[in-house]
């Protein structure tokens, strides 16, 4: 059987190595939203919906510190206790309170601040936590997010949320606590525990351009560009830096507006992507956002209304566009839920049923142990060009408000490389049209573990929906890699 054929080629190569770092890249996102024709720049169109979209800002990473005052006003958490009805921007004081009133004139928005002293979480009863909105703007961070933040952001965006960075150039350190802005959303990028493998598609250059006047790509029809807020022609740099994109680690990474002189994967200015079931937008300078306007003793300046550029545009399409990304950050929905294990035959005993693989996938061949019972599914390990997969189709209650994917995968190989992913194991979320949802994590070579390790997802964004779960095993021409996965479950509540 193929099994054997593959055991036979490949048994002497077993490697060991310490414990396995999982690796996760970024998702296909949900599709473009159709741009609106409205041009006015300081409101959208005014009819407000019955759930208002709910962007949290925060100030609890030193947004205030040096001459920064990125604030959309001093009422905090709710800045309509300063004023219900703002009309200018001078209403709310704060230096990003342009921004703030724009959105709250729409109609359209529920807005909050997570106050200086709080902390960002996801999935508690906290009234600031990040389940409990659609987007999350981080306005050039000046305190580096605690392991348990970063974990929270990133479930927050996988889970359906909009995330807004703001960075701006290097050694910005406002709070001479040795990290500026940008280090900060790099951290986050790389350092996270939920996928540290440049989930969202782009780096934040370490650089400090004093000045440029970058412009927009030419499009009709992308929404950021040509939004409810205005035609967006282009930004302003008054000392900032761009981001260098990474398609290949999330083909959905994409440059809006560049540097003079730059394109393609480099010197991207604003940039968009996707990660899970949510959206991303950077913008590589905190000057555009300044209104000039703010608290007493801050040397402000006006880039919010700076003719070089047209950055109220630019941000306010920007934070329409990540609130419509598919699901909620907060979760939830109707129906009923009878809490259980969703998968059937999880632990391959039942042998080759109820899941969708290539042939010999599902085996008992013990050239590679199982980690409970005799069976596993056993993908690649050939040492030739090779794709197995593996899937079954599951519906998710829409009542259910956790929904926990769990496998062990043991992986073991004999390339001797530290460096270069020759062959991966792709986890995949696909709806019931055969689109990828999302890429819940990418594993290689380079992931070799002595034993079996336990992987965990959130799936709980996808409660209503069936869904695919899918692992592809795709091998390069030499040296084998085995992808040995056991006890499955998908368990809801």
């Amino acid at each position: 059987m193929p099994g054997l054929r593959r055991s036979t080629r490949r048994i002497a190569t077993l490697t060991a190595c310490g414990a396995l770092v999982a690796a996760a890249a970024g998702a296909l996102g949900s599709p473009a939203v159709a741009a609106p024709t409205a041009t006015d720049t300081t409101q959208s169109a005014t009819a407000a919906t019955a759930t208002p979209t709910r962007v949290l800002f925060d100030n609890s990473k030193a947004e205030t510190a040096g001459n920064a005052d990125w604030i959309i006003g001093t009422g905090q958490p709710d800045p309509l206790t300063q004023d219900a009805t703002p009309t200018v921007e001078t209403d709310w004081t704060g230096a990003i309170s342009a921004w703030g009133v724009a959105l709250q004139k729409t109609g359209r928005y529920s807005l909050k601040t997570l106050p200086s002293g709080g902390t960002i979480t996801y999935g508690t009863t906290a009234a600031t936590d990040l389940q409990n909105f659609d987007t999350f703007v981080l306005p050039e961070p000046n305190i580096r997010l605690s392991a348990s933040e970063k974990t929270a952001v990133m479930r927050f965006v996988q889970n359906g949320g909009g995330l807004f960075l703001v960075s701006d150039h290097t050694v910005a350190d406002r709070n001479n606590d040795g990290w500026d802005a940008l280090a900060i959303i790099n951290d986050l990028m790389t350092d996270n525990g939920v996928d540290n493998t440049d989930p969202f598609g782009f780096s934040v250059d370490v650089l400090n351009i004093q000045t440029d006047n970058p412009r927009a790509i030419s499009s009709s029809t992308e929404p950021v560009l040509n939004g409810a807020f205005g035609k967006v022609t282009g930004s302003i740099i008054r000392n900032g830096t761009t981001a260098t994109l990474k398609p290949a680690d999330n083909p959905s990474v994409k440059g809006l507006v560049y540097r003079t002189g730059y394109s393609g994967n480099t010197g991207a200015f604003f940039a968009t992507s996707t990660f899970g079931s949510g959206r991303v937008a950077f913008w590589g300078d905190s000057s555009p956002i300044d209104d000039g306007t703010g608290q007493s003793g801050n040397t402000l300046y006006d880039g919010w209304n700076d003719p070089a550029g047209t950055d109220a545009a630019l941000a306010l399409n920007a934070t329409d566009w990540l609130s419509e990304a598919t699901g909620s950050g907060g979760g939830g929905g109707g129906g009923t839920c009878t809490a259980g294990q969703l998968l059937g035959n999880p632990g391959f005993e039942s042998g080759d049923t109820v899941w969708t693989a290539s042939s010999g996938v599902i085996t008992n061949d013990t050239a590679r142990p199982a980690r409970t019972g005799s069976y596993k599914a056993w993908l690649s390990g050939y040492g030739t060009a090779h794709t197995d997969t593996l899937s079954q189709s599951v519906t998710i209650p829409a009542g259910c408000t956790t929904a926990a994917l769990s496998f062990y995968t043991r992986i073991d190989t004999a390339e001797t490389t530290t460096t270069t992913a020759y062959d991966k194991l792709k986890v995949e979320v696909l709806n019931s049209s055969g689109t990828v949802l999302s890429t819940l994590a990418t594993y290689s070579n380079l992931n070799k573990s002595s034993g079996y390790v336990q992987r965990t997802f959130d799936l709980a964004a996808y409660a209503g929906q069936t869904v695919t779960l899918r692992f592809t095993g795709t091998e390069g021409s030499t040296l084998q890699t085995s992808f040995v996965i056991d006890d499955t479950s998908l368990t809801v509540g």
